[in-house]
């Protein structure tokens, strides 16, 4: 990569930062872009500078929006019993397009991870105090994953309100075996999940 032009350099090295994508990724797209009509690319590096001109976080869920409040907060459709906690925006997005939940959201902005520097101050708990100080809310619905991390920010999250609102519903997605799956091919966390999780019929 040293051999290469000092502007190529460059936006190879900064694609090269973003998930999922190595050095050679990122110097074919860097080519690609080079290969494009000239308007094509100065479209791109547009909307880029746009993207984050155009966007703020939600003040009530700390979601990503052109609005404050965000179009999910204002939808009055929409219950407020219900608060769906979950790590990230991406989090967010695959819940609701799948269309089966009608409550809210609050994006925590991570979860806790000592090693990589995540700490219980960097989440978004102070929103969460905001909106559990409304009143309307019901129930808490942990949506943050089967990891570790997950583990200890819903044992957090868990704790923290508690602590202050005893009498709110704390829940989290069902964990264990898929749709469609044989149990010969689960593994053993996969089994315990399931079991521990079990319903009645």
């Amino acid at each position: 990569m040293d051999k290469l032009p000092h502007a190529l350099r460059i936006v190879v090295d900064q694609l090269a930062r973003l998930p999922g994508l190595g050095p050679k990724s990122a110097l074919r797209i860097a080519l690609t872009l080079l290969n494009q009509p000239e308007e094509t690319t100065r479209t791109l590096g547009r909307s880029i500078l746009e993207l984050r001109d155009s966007l703020s976080l939600c003040r009530l869920c700390g979601s990503i929006s052109e609005t404050d409040p965000c179009q999910i907060c204002s939808d009055p459709g929409r219950s407020e019993e219900q608060l769906c906690l979950v790590a990230d925006w991406d989090a967010l997005l695959t819940i609701d397009e799948a269309g089966f939940y009608s409550g809210k959201y609050l994006v925590l902005g991570g979860l806790l991870s000592p090693l990589d520097g995540m700490q219980s101050e960097q989440l978004a708990t102070d929103l969460l105090q905001e909106r559990l100080a409304s009143g309307q809310i019901r129930e808490i619905i942990l949506a943050l994953g089967t990891t570790r991390d997950s583990e200890a920010t819903e044992s957090y999250i868990s704790n923290l309100i508690r602590r202050t609102n005893p009498e709110i519903r704390i829940t989290r997605l069902a964990q264990g075996i898929p749709v469609g799956s044989e149990l010969k091919y689960m593994d053993r966390e996969t089994l315990k999940q399931s079991l521990n999780f079990r319903q009645q019929l």
